[in-house]
């Protein structure tokens, strides 16, 4: 009777295992001709938006022999510049005015005393940084005007560019997302009509990576936005 038990209690782990091994085997198959059913497309979503944050280092140069003259000539300078923003709108909290910065001419390598008329060259950097972007363009745009009061707005160079941003990405995120999971989805049902399928859900998808660049070199206050998804959809017949 035991022996008989024995053989059952065999026989039934057996089936089981059998039965386990063809699920198994079933879920590997259907898994391997599910890829045959799959496909993976790029989304693309862009769009145009304008800077709504800019930062503008205002750069003056002052050369002499006498610092106590040149701080004091910058100093005037200063404030000439710093009236001049807010006569046109740009408030006390938007202007930062940095410490001078002194070059002694005579003390660089290369200098020598007969090369030098001056000895200092002083520089001074006051920064607006400000969301009043279409404002700020304006004031660039007629900084010449300082030239009549006699003041010398030089070129910022490579090293204080003017530097347009879009700071409200976050509120862009998501619609963009959705319009570029759309494009993909357009993508994807015009590759399962011409496979004679259809799309039948998202298997998996990315979060997008998103940049933000000017749109072109003469127009830095103007971004474009772009966003590329992968997503992989499931076909069916």
């Amino acid at each position: 009777m035991k022996d008989n038990q024995k053989t059952i209690i065999a026989a039934a782990l057996i089936a089981i295992g059998i039965i386990i091994l063809g699920c198994c085997i079933q879920k590997g198959l259907d898994s391997i001709a599910n890829k045959d059913h799959q496909v993976n497309v790029k989304g693309l979503a862009e769009k145009e938006v304008k800077a709504d944050k800019v930062t503008w280092p205002i750069v003056s140069k002052q050369l002499g022999n006498d610092l106590p003259e040149l701080y004091a000539d910058i100093a005037t300078k200063q404030a000439k510049i710093k009236a001049f923003l807010k006569r046109n709108g740009i408030s006390d909290k938007e202007i930062l005015i940095n410490a001078p910065l002194v070059t002694d001419l005579n003390a660089q390598d290369y200098a020598s005393s007969q090369s030098n008329l001056y000895r200092y060259n002083v520089t001074s950097i006051i920064t607006v940084t400000s969301r009043q972007v279409d404002r700020v363009r304006s004031i660039i745009a007629r900084q010449g005007e300082m030239l009549k009061e006699g003041v010398a707005i030089v070129d910022g160079g490579y090293n204080n560019p003017v530097v347009y941003e879009y700071t409200a990405f976050k509120k862009l995120k998501p619609l963009m997302m959705k319009e570029a999971i759309k494009n993909a989805e357009q993508t994807a049902a015009q590759f399962a009509e011409n496979s004679q399928s259809k799309i039948n859900k998202i298997i998996n998808a990315d979060q997008g990576q998103f940049t933000i660049e000017d749109r072109d070199a003469t127009t830095p206050y103007i971004k474009k936005v772009r966003v590329v998804t992968s997503v992989t959809y499931s076909l069916k017949d």
